[in-house]
């Protein structure tokens, strides 16, 4: 059995190369995770997980390690195109309780709507988890202020890594990840 994370770090990254998995690997680079061995996992925020510096965090890793993460990874060698990858996250105030993490990924946005579109996600998963009601075609602000003014969601936030797509027709890639660390419980 996997012991249950207790922090987490936020980071990002963009790698542009001639080859794709060497794009990704620049990308990784950025994000300074590129010498963990790495398992996505999905979308909850563990209770009572707390969120570090991406320096302390990465402090923390040791070449080779298994590393959970939740990622956004997105990737294009289309001159011009408009890639983004986010991670969206939602905290509950209540801190023996879970959050969500959401990942969103793709090609057109900006890297302000795309990091809004991913807390949106997490914000509202939270919000119909903890019983808040909301009218999900309602704009993003309108929304964020019902959450808010419930109580019960702590915070939210999102990281965007965004590019467009190298002139030349080389790989660009763009990745965003939340980092899972674990130590002791006192």
């Amino acid at each position: 059995m996997f012991p249950v994370p207790t922090s987490y770090f936020l980071t990002r990254g963009v790698g542009v190369h001639r080859d794709q998995l060497t794009a990704f690997e620049l990308a990784l680079r950025e994000a300074d995770i590129e010498q963990q061995n790495l398992v996505t996992v999905s979308s909850i925020l563990p209770p009572e997980c707390v969120e570090i510096t991406r320096e302390a965090g990465v402090a923390t890793l040791r070449p080779g390690e298994i590393t959970f993460c939740v990622m956004a990874r997105t990737e294009t060698n289309e001159p011009g195109r408009r890639i983004h990858s986010s991670i969206g996250l939602a905290r509950p105030s209540d801190a023996k309780m879970y959050g969500y993490i959401s990942e969103h990924h793709g090609y057109g946005m900006t890297g302000e709507q795309s990091g809004d579109y991913a807390e949106d996600l997490a914000a509202s998963m939270l919000a119909s988890t903890l019983g808040i009601e909301f009218d999900p075609d309602a704009a993003w602000d309108e929304r964020k202020k019902v959450y808010q003014t419930s109580h019960l969601i702590f915070g939210s936030t999102s990281i965007t890594a965004a590019a467009i797509g190298d002139d030349s027709g080389r790989w660009t890639c763009a990745i965003a990840a939340a980092v899972f660390r674990f130590t002791e419980r006192r």
